[in-house]
Parts: C-alpha cells; structure tokens; sequence
C-alpha cells in the first residue's frame, strides 16, 4: 500500500492519542502500530509523562497548591524532553516514521486553572499556538467510554486510575478543550463498537496521511460543510478558539492540481501548511498537507497565483457534544461574492436528519453545501467573473465535471453575486 504523496519524500508524523481514562488508547496504540509496521513505516511510541511520574508514588492530595504547580511545570519540561528525544529519532531515521504520543503538553493545561497555565507559559517562554499546533500533526481524541457506552467503564487492571464515571466525564471534557483549535483534530465517539472504534481511529489518521487503506477499513466519515445565514455573539458559543487565517494559492503543475499556502494563528505567534489538491484522483478529492517553517513559507510565497484573491478569514473552533466543528467567518479584503460568507465544517459518518441533529442549535444554517463548486474556497479566490472564467473548477469530491457542465452555473446563489 502506498500513500497518495511522492513516495520519495520521507514523512515524520507526530500523533497524539488523548482522551478521557477508559477511551482506547492503550488498545489503539497497539492497533496503530501494528498497521503502520505492516505498511513498512517505523513507529515510535512515547510513554504517557504523568503515568511514568504517578508511579513512583506521588499523589496529589498530598501535595500543597505550590508542590502541585511545581509539579504539573515540571511534568511539562519532562513531557517535552522525552518527545524531543523521539521526535529526532524520527528526523534520523532512513523510513516513514510515525510517533504516537500518549497524551501531549497542552493535556496538562486541563489539570491546571487557566491563570496558572498562562504563568507557566509565560515563566517558561512558551506559547499555546507553539506547544498545540506546530509542535504535532495531527491530535486524536478518544472519548471516554464513561460518556456514551457506560456499560464498558472500569477502573480495573488499570495502576492509576480510580475515577468514577462522572468524574471521567468531566476529564473527558477537559482533556478534549486543551486541544481545541489544533487545525487536525478528530474525536473518536463511542457510536460504534470498541473494534469499529479502532477502525475509526486508524482510518482518520490515514485520511490525514493521504494514505490509500482500500477495504481494510470501514468506510466512515468525511467533511461536510454548511452555509451558516450571521454570527450568533460569542455568548452563544460554548468553549471555542479563535485563529487568524491567511490562504494564497499557488503557480501549480496543471490544471488538475490545486497549490495554496495557509497561515494560521493567534496572538501574532502562527503556523503554516502547504496542501496540493487533486480534485478528480481516482474519482475522489485527495489532499496531502505538508507543514512548513516561517521561512519555507515566505519563499513559497513567490509563487502565488495572480488569478486568486488572497483569502482572510477568522477561523472559530469548538466541540458541541463531543462532535468537533470548525466555522470559517470571510473578512475583507476579497473579492464581492465572498462578502459575509460563513461555512460551518465538521467530520461525521451521519446523513439526513441524524447529521442535521448533532448540528449546532444556536446557528441559523441555511443548508448543506458539502460538494458544491459555487462554495469552494478555490472557486470563491478566482479574481475573474464565474461566467468568464476558464479556471472554474467544476468537480469536486465525487461529483462528475460533466453533471455540473450539463446543468448549468447557479452562481446566483451566493449573495446574489458571482
């Protein structure tokens, strides 16, 4: 099996398994080994920090306010220790390397209020956007079976752990808000048995990949994207984290192939990713993200596309019953079609009215557009009318070009403007 990327470019990828206690991720750790060894790759698996620390008899309730403090900073710097050591190994080693984390650095802000966590950052010259969306590829969170299939919680045969259940929820909850915001962020539910669970896991990471799985795996969710009508106040929201957004698209190898730059980013501290987009490969839309350091970016830069718009957006992040969303708010400057455009995405195996009940309630959706040329992002940038323009991509995700070429344009429907 090989992946969708150039098999001559080796992969480092950085993967963290978190979750509330009684998820899966010892299970998965295991499951996701062995299927990325079957596939040639090398896989490093770091040790949980705080089971390794718990161990050796500290206890909590034991310690004071300021012993406990001292103690959650200094897990961190051993945290981060131990993963830089992996994480070289991996830049070493002469073939695919995956490094599964079990838990990551931002899993200690959930045991610490938010004015220590900010002390600590501070303290140690550390920032959120470093620690949660440039230090890893890719989080996975598996959600507790304490939440959603209750029958399968225990405490057994397990050292360190003696939650209850809804205790282990709230973990749970918590565990999965440190993370929020991180640009690849799957959530694992318990809506399926625990062997469809691990299915789900390894299938996400290899969507992530661009890693071809055949029918080794189910077939589960995909992306779907919605047309929201306003911006309900922050109010409304639950928890949620708000990042800037920069896309530019780029000079590409032919018209089949989509180029873009993204920046992303909070507080003036940003990452970045450069995706090549094949719309029409083997009937499906395959994407391969590669990250980039600052530099690599700004010498990217000289190849945008003039035919695109730059494209700004505030990007807004939050979890609604354990279903992770992502809402793109357009800003200006871009061109008039996108004007007060703001999709709602997320990731889920649900269709009709099931996918229309995890939606969030306090947005006004409009309707699905999962698909839809007129409401691609790529399509949105071009610089040149709809009507004129030879660049319009009409095939997108399974849809068949020729469907949208013998049914015509129905560029009317965004904003009255195309």
């Amino acid at each position: 099996m090989k992946t969708m990327a150039a098999t001559d470019v080796k992969k480092v990828y950085k993967l963290v398994l978190t979750g509330g206690p009684c998820g899966g991720k010892t299970t998965g750790q295991a499951r996701m080994c062995t299927f990325f060894e079957n596939l040639g790759w090398k896989v490093f698996r770091v040790p949980e920090t705080a089971t390794v620390l718990l161990s050796g008899g500290i206890k909590f309730s034991d310690l004071t306010t300021d012993e406990a403090y001292k103690f959650q900073e200094n897990l961190l710097r051993t945290m981060i220790q131990i993963e830089n050591t992996f994480f070289e190994l991996g830049k070493s080693c002469t073939r695919n390397c995956l490094i599964i984390c079990d838990r990551g650095v931002m899993d200690a802000s959930a045991f610490v209020s938010k004015e220590k966590w900010e002390r600590m950052m501070k303290t140690n010259n550390w920032n959120s956007v470093e620690l949660r969306d440039n230090r890893y590829n890719h989080i996975v969170h598996m959600v507790s079976a304490a939440n959603g299939a209750e029958a399968f919680y225990s405490t057994e045969d397990h050292a360190c752990r003696s939650e209850g259940v809804d205790l282990a929820r709230e973990l749970d909850y918590k565990s999965a808000a440190a993370w929020i915001g991180h640009p690849y962020f799957d959530v694992i539910d318990n809506s399926t048995d625990f062997e469809n669970k691990m299915n789900r896991m390894i299938e996400c990471v290899c969507q992530k990949l661009g890693i071809d799985t055949g029918d080794r795996l189910l077939t589960t969710s995909k992306k779907v994207k919605f047309l929201v009508s306003e911006l309900p106040p922050d109010s409304t929201f639950p928890a949620f984290q708000d990042f800037d957004v920069v896309h530019h698209y780029l000079q590409s190898a032919g018209p089949r192939v989509q180029a873009r730059l993204r920046k992303r980013g909070q507080n003036g501290h940003f990452s970045y990713i450069h995706t090549i987009r094949r719309p029409h490969l083997h009937g499906q839309s395959i994407e391969v993200k590669t990250q980039l350091t600052h530099r690599d970016y700004l010498n990217m830069l000289t190849q945008r596309d003039d035919a695109h718009f730059t494209i700004y957006k505030k990007r807004r992040c939050f979890l609604v019953n354990n279903q992770y969303f992502q809402m793109d708010i357009y800003k200006e400057p871009g061109h008039p079609r996108c004007k007060g455009l703001i999709f709602l995405e997320t990731y889920t195996s649900l269709t009709g009215d099931k996918l229309k009940g995890i939606l969030p309630k306090f947005l006004k959706i409009v309707k699905e557009v999962t698909g839809h040329p007129d409401y691609s992002m790529f399509n949105l940038s071009l610089k040149e009318d709809w009507s004129n323009t030879k660049k319009f991509c009409y095939s997108l995700h399974d849809q068949d070009e020729g469907d949208f070429r013998a049914k015509g344009r129905s560029h009317k429907m965004i904003n009255g403007k195309a």
